[in-house]
């Protein structure tokens, strides 16, 4: 579908309005399973026009515009309006949209941009995977100036086609979302700009290991801005992960980032500073994790500094807990028997500490058998970490120390949903462990991994990539330590009087 180019400039805010209420309609019409199966959350206005507006290099500009995922148009007129106020020569626009239902929504749009602006556009309704995928691996050349993206929000099947292609392209990763925005990178011109919105999940974890590598060797960030509510990005879509909207310009020299910060998308209380680049990838990172800390006063940024020991470095393993309880049933139980072990899940957590049993939904114990035997570590000291938090707790991190004499068992089972801290798969010195928990219980330790953990799930990796004290700091700690953690207050007063550093510990 092509159009022909309109004679002249639009400035007009009316088509935003429809657009607006046209979004709306048509978001309270879509289902929230359609939503998931396309992974499909269409821009607000407000949202749009500020991604629009982080865009530079406009004034003159003969500008080609890549929307891939484009749904009603709503980020193309956003673009389109911003450039022609700026002073654009003209623009081309190719929009890529899979939904059918939404490309009449979409021709709609931008015939009426076409009407009255130096605009034009193609629209592609295929995969858009596949078609740039294929460009790539055939290098063609880069044909955009601009792009301006709010992909899907979907994983990418291991083995499904488009994973395949991406790899032809040289790209590896598992979300469509990312999948999107190292396309779109990749056909951008030299200095072509991109502006996106997207979970902050690739801000860290091995998942998006190679697509943080891909984008950051590529191109430059200079802009990123986090909402502070998980929920109101895409109000009403119930979309719980935390949203970063990013600009990157392709080639550049990477200098400050320039870091904001909302409590949601209308920006009325927004806020910025410029962070080095060195603040926001560490750089010895090898993982290549994007810290984002918004706020001047941020706990995290004044502490942490302190601390700059990895797990590796002071001797520490984490792991998730090895049993998935669905997958052993038959084998659990709420009463222990002759054979049982105690098994633990985040239930079992209370002011710090491991409480076992606990009457619950859960099973307090597993069978040890040949089965089992696999899954289960020796009793020793472990500290454990809960991996799912939900969107209205204050925080990510929430410790317990497993204490042997506290729990009997030769053995024990750490169920899925909890992290453990161990010592070469077996327990750690007691006065570490309580040491350890009270790093991961400190305000610091909490606000640094929300400098990079945009979702509500503490994975090991996120644990591997905080930063530690040193062991004699943990030891000190931990001798202060009784039945209980000490309360925040208590908590941060010890981080902000660390110890002296130390070296390692002996099994």
């Amino acid at each position: 579908m092509e159009s022909a180019h309109g004679s002249q400039i639009s400035t007009s805010s009316n088509l935003t309005k429809a657009l607006e209420r046209r979004r709306e309609s048509i978001a309270r019409g879509t289902t929230a399973r359609k939503k998931s199966e396309l992974g499909q959350f269409m821009t607000a206005a407000p949202i749009a026009n500020f991604m629009s507006r982080l865009f530079s290099g406009l004034s003159g500009a003969e500008i080609r515009l890549l929307d891939a995922g484009a749904g009603m148009g709503s980020l193309v007129a956003a673009f389109e309006r911003e450039a022609v106020n700026r002073g654009a020569v003209s623009i081309s626009a190719e929009a890529w949209e899979i939904d059918p239902e939404m490309v009449p929504h979409l021709e709609e749009t931008l015939m009426e941009l076409a009407a009255s602006s130096a605009f034009s556009y193609s629209i592609k309704d295929g995969d858009f995977v596949w078609a740039a995928s294929r460009d790539i691996a055939l290098r063609k050349p880069p044909r955009f100036t601009h792009a301006i993206l709010n992909p899907p929000y979907k994983k990418l099947g291991g083995k499904s086609d488009e994973r395949m292609a991406l790899r032809d392209a040289g790209i590896e990763t598992g979300n469509f979302y990312s999948a999107f925005v190292a396309l779109a990178l990749l056909l951008l011109e030299e200095g072509g700009e991109l502006v996106a919105i997207t979970p902050r999940s690739f801000c860290n974890g091995t998942y998006f290991r190679s697509f943080r590598q891909l984008m950051l060797v590529r191109a430059a960030l200079t802009h990123a801005h986090v909402f502070e509510s998980r929920t109101k990005a895409f109000k009403g879509d119930e979309v719980l992960q935390e949203n970063v909207i990013f600009r990157l310009v392709k080639g550049a020299q990477q200098g400050n980032v320039t870091v904001s910060t909302s409590t949601d998308g209308s920006f009325a209380d927004i806020r910025e500073r410029s962070v080095p680049f060195t603040e926001v990838v560490l750089p010895d990172d090898t993982e290549a994790i994007i810290h984002l800390v918004p706020d001047e006063d941020c706990v995290a940024r004044n502490e942490m500094a302190r601390f700059t020991n990895s797990l590796e470095d002071i001797g520490i393993g984490v792991a998730t807990g090895p049993v998935v309880d669905f997958r052993l049933r038959e084998y659990l139980s709420d009463e222990p028997r002759p054979t049982s072990v105690p098994l633990i899940y985040p239930m079992h957590f209370e002011n710090g500490f491991v409480i076992h049993p606990k009457t619950g939904k859960k099973p307090n114990w597993i069978d040890r058998n040949d089965t089992t035997e696999k899954w289960l570590m020796p009793s020793g000291h472990y500290v454990l970490v809960r991996r799912l938090s939900s969107k209205e707790e204050k925080r990510r991190l929430v410790p317990a120390v497993f204490d042997p004499a506290k729990i009997a068992g030769e053995k024990i089972g750490f169920e899925n949903h909890v992290n453990v801290f161990h010592g070469n798969k077996a327990g750690l010195p007691a006065d570490i462990a309580r040491g350890l928990a009270v790093w991961l219980g400190s305000t610091t330790a909490d606000e640094w991994l929300r400098r990079f953990n945009g979702h509500t799930q503490v994975n090991a990796g996120d644990l591997r990539a905080l930063r530690y004290p040193d062991l004699e700091t943990l030891k000190a700690w931990g001798r202060k330590i009784g039945d209980t953690l000490p309360s925040q207050e208590e908590i941060d007063a010890m981080v902000a009087q660390r110890g002296k550093a130390g070296s390692a510990w002996e099994r």
